[in-house]
């Protein structure tokens, strides 16, 4: 065994006395959805922002279902990725990062964060391993503390991170909240993420999936082609002007052909904004359109007819419709 898997491997065992509590040999089963011996059950996913929480959903499911990009504050509603393992169905709920909010907006998104691990059977608090213990991660840390679910510590980005701060980060944080379990992960590689994708399943209760096998998402279509064309936003645009913008999806419909018609329009708050995303000659919305039509034909698997406009409406953030498009709870 390479020295890196084992290091990670007598980390684990060093925090929890022992290493993921399943058996890593033991045979995948085929499916019956009908089986006694099926399992389902809800895992919440929250952190500080920028942790990889949205990456680590999508490399558990293994397909994307949650947009990401390097800035911080990316997810801004509750999106759930269904991921199998064995007899297992895993409801995999990404939540916006918490954060300290300053406006309705980050308000509403915190509110979702919390919102989402209502209910579940096992919470997992991701940390970025590379960034260390900040005041955020602690402040997380502490609000946890009265919450009844077993709640997993999964240090991520092991990869990039110094692999003896990393033993030193889980200590700290188990001894400020005893987890039920501590992983080592890197969502980006794939390091870890077997056996915490087998001591999840191994953790839900006994019942019936809630969704098909071949569902990967709770978010429907329309929710889907504005979190794309948002996602190409934060891609390619700089500074604060994406946390100052909106994507809507006006009108989602099937042409004769089987293809997807997509009416999408660009929310942002000035003028100025609106000619950024425009570009020169238009050329930076032809490129943010022309990328995120590209991805939804992958993802909706037929070929996708994606028009964007985009308008300055001020404050849009303060606008009752807007959060309940989104799919953002109204808060005061």
């Amino acid at each position: 065994m390479p020295a890196e898997p084992r290091l990670l491997l007598a980390a684990e065992e060093r925090v929890r006395g022992r290493v993921s509590g399943v058996d890593g040999n033991a045979p995948v089963t085929q499916h019956s959805q009908h089986s006694p011996a099926t399992r389902c059950g809800l895992v919440a996913v929250v952190g500080a922002p920028n942790a990889g929480k949205s990456t680590l959903v999508n490399a558990l499911v293994g397909q994307k279902v949650a947009i990401v990009s390097p800035k911080a504050q990316t997810t801004r509603v509750r999106l759930m990725g269904v991921a199998l393992e064995g007899e297992t169905q895993l409801l995999l709920v990404d939540t916006p990062g918490i954060f300290e909010p300053r406006r309705r907006l980050d308000r509403a998104m915190v509110a979702a964060a919390w919102g989402g691990a209502e209910g579940a059977d096992v919470i997992a608090l991701v940390v970025d391993g590379k960034g260390g213990l900040g005041p955020k991660v602690t402040e997380i840390v502490g609000s946890l503390k009265e919450r009844r679910e077993p709640i997993y510590l999964v240090l991520n980005k092991v990869d990039l991170a110094d692999k003896p701060k990393l033993l030193i980060h889980a200590e700290k944080l188990n001894a400020m909240l005893p987890f039920a379990e501590t992983f080592f992960v890197s969502a980006q590689t794939g390091d870890g993420l077997p056996q915490l994708k087998r001591a999840l399943a191994a953790a839900m209760p006994s019942g019936p999936w809630h969704y098909p096998e071949d569902q990967v998402s709770d978010a429907s279509e329309r929710a889907l082609a504005a979190e794309v064309t948002r996602e190409q936003l934060y891609l390619q645009l700089h500074a604060e002007l994406p946390y100052a913008s909106v994507v809507e999806t006006e009108k989602f419909s099937e042409r004769d052909d089987g293809s997807a018609e997509i009416h999408q329009q660009i929310l942002v708050e000035r003028v100025t904004q609106r000619a950024i995303v425009l570009g020169k000659g238009g050329a930076r919305i032809r490129e943010i359109g022309a990328r995120a039509r590209a991805e939804l034909a992958v993802l909706l698997d037929r070929p996708v007819h994606l028009y964007l406009h985009v308008k300055v409406k001020p404050g849009w953030d303060e606008d009752r419709g807007v959060y309940r498009d989104i799919g953002l709870d109204w808060v005061e």
